[in-house]
């Protein structure tokens, strides 16, 4: 995998989020509220989609992924299994989870994207207390650093909402090998304007 350049960032010039209840936690990939349905599968968080993405062969674990309530819980429930990831999951995670937050944007259009806008032109930040890939850890009350990849991908969103560059109407799926959900490959995702009242399709 291409290597990634580690910023520093101040956090006086930035929007950084690090818990979901704060103002701009609704930014991080385990904030609730922000379902996603994927071939009629509803997913409660953009971490459950993006940890089930890492087994495409494995839909027992991916159920055991999407069935919890919690995005903690789901990614921990993934931990296990790490040594049984697709075996080019270092070279696509970042597609993955370019495509997983598009998801959230597309299915949660107003709320999300309302919530990036009002980040104005700031740098984002996901602080973190050791991951130094996705997101910054703290070297002193202002400074982060990190490659922060999870906030540059939201800056990148964000820049292409303004733009107009970014097709609000459906997401097509992600063009690599063994893109799947339950044995089945993931279909593009719609835009919705009213949460579905079924929890996880035809799951069980």
């Amino acid at each position: 995998m291409k290597k990634v350049a580690i910023r520093e960032y101040d956090r006086r010039n930035s929007i950084v989020f690090l818990k979901t209840q704060d103002a701009f936690g609704g930014l991080s990939n385990m904030a609730a509220g922000y379902n996603i349905t994927i071939n009629n599968v509803k997913i409660f968080t953009s971490e459950a989609l993006y940890q089930s993405c890492r087994f495409p062969h494995r839909p027992d674990v991916q159920r055991l992924i999407i069935e919890q309530t919690s995005p903690m819980t789901a990614k921990m429930r993934s931990k296990p299994f790490k040594n049984d990831s697709r075996p080019d999951w270092l070279r696509v995670r970042v597609r993955i989870m370019s495509w997983c937050i598009k998801a959230k944007l597309i299915q949660n259009w107003e709320k999300f994207s309302t919530l990036l806008e009002s980040t104005g032109d700031f740098p984002i930040v996901e602080q973190s207390r050791k991951d130094q890939f996705w997101g910054a850890t703290p070297i002193d009350d202002h400074r982060l650093v990190g490659a922060n990849v999870l906030g540059r991908l939201l800056m990148e969103l964000r820049e292409n909402i303004r733009l107009g560059d970014f097709n609000s109407s459906e997401l097509c799926t992600l063009d690599i090998p063994d893109f799947y959900l339950f044995g089945a490959p993931i279909d593009k995702v719609l835009y919705r304007e009213i949460e579905p009242l079924s929890h996880m399709g035809d799951l069980f």
